[in-house]
């Protein structure tokens, strides 16, 4: 007999075990933790795969696709919004979607940083994509994949690469105001500064040069915008004299100057990239051989003199499926930035806040 309770109680608790990790992937089985193996940021995370919502939410993908495609189509730089938010998330604490919670009496919000005050944007599709999965699958897909997701599907959309995207990531109970200011690279960047910053993720020189194809930064990139302030500096007062950036093109220097002037404008927009703003290509590169990259943490990665980001800068130029392969594989990477997952954190009913 106490056999027999033994037995029943281990069939019990397989079969508890086994219906849980049908219904969360990833929970137990070794797979749960903080990040990469020995806490390194940028490596692969053993608790996120691609078919994390195969049983509990299989729907989760049309759902997300379906709200970008009507968003996108509204207004088509959204795509390029959607991308800097991930980007903007996963240098703070990681992939957790910490970026979306709003100020409350525990959270002073990441959404007032410098970086991302009168910025970042793109959180009312986050809110719609959301509400769509609660009524479909309720609380079970994260704020944190969520921004994943929306990432590749915006590239998807503007006319970029897709990837075999890995899920799992659950959602932060904090944010990190601090951190936000000091993780995301400024438009004024040098080259070292860049790479620095880059490193601090797990992310290397290629990785930098292929992700600043995309908006990810108020720097440069093959869709998007950028407002006066972030690139008056070079138009004005590059190095402290009063001085333009010698290394701009002149007529583009000339357009710039036009919507963008001296006193005031801080808030006027130019295109990162003249001549596809809002299609995922490798233009913008072609933009910085031509002395035409809007920002100065563009310019760098050609004139820059550190590494190899100079003939990086040209391969991309040259190739754009090379481009768009390394994109795909340095995405994959950003966003294996120390996911919380296993039973760390939680999965937010609403993003903006905590449960």
């Amino acid at each position: 007999m106490a056999y027999f309770k033994v037995a029943f109680g281990f069939l019990v608790t397989a079969f508890l075990s086994a219906a849980v990790s049908l219904a969360h992937p990833g929970l137990g089985f070794g797979w749960g933790g903080v990040g990469a193996p020995g806490g390194q940021s940028g490596a692969p995370s053993y608790g996120l795969f691609p078919q994390f919502y195969q049983f509990s939410c299989p729907q989760a993908e049309d759902i997300v696709m379906s709200v970008l495609e009507k968003a996108i189509a509204k207004e088509p730089r959204m795509a390029a919004s959607l991308l800097r938010l991930h980007f903007h998330d996963c240098f703070v604490q990681g992939c957790d979607a910490s970026i979306l919670l709003d100020n409350s009496a525990t959270i002073v919000s990441e959404k007032n940083s410098l970086p991302n005050r009168n910025s970042v944007r793109g959180f009312e599709v986050i809110d719609e994509i959301k509400a769509r999965l609660e009524e479909a699958c309720p609380q079970t897909v994260s704020c944190a994949d969520i921004l994943a997701m929306a990432a590749r599907g915006s590239t998807v959309l503007s006319g970029g690469p897709s990837w075999e995207l890995p899920l799992g990531r659950r959602d932060s109970k904090t944010a990190s105001l601090s951190t936000s200011n000091n993780n995301i690279p400024p438009p004024n960047s040098t080259l070292q500064n860049l790479i620095t910053l880059f490193q601090r993720q797990g992310l290397d020189e290629v990785d930098l040069v292929a992700l600043s194809g995309q908006p990810i930064v108020p720097r440069g990139h093959t869709i998007g915008v950028a407002r006066c302030a972030t690139f008056k500096q070079r138009l004005y007062n590059q190095n402290g004299n009063n001085l333009p950036d010698q290394t701009l093109e002149r007529t583009y220097y000339y357009g710039l100057k036009s919507v963008c002037p001296k006193s005031g404008g801080d808030n006027n927009i130019s295109p990162l990239d003249f001549g596809s703003p809002v299609k995922f290509d490798n233009l913008y590169f072609k933009l910085i051989l031509w002395g035409k990259g809007l920002l100065n943490s563009d310019e760098v990665l050609l004139t820059g003199n550190v590494g190899n980001t100079m003939e990086l800068v040209k391969a991309y130029a040259k190739d754009e499926n090379l481009f768009f392969k390394q994109f795909a594989k340095s995405m994959i990477k950003m966003g294996n930035i120390s996911p919380l997952t296993g039973f760390n954190g939680e999965v937010r009913k609403n993003c903006r806040l905590v449960n």
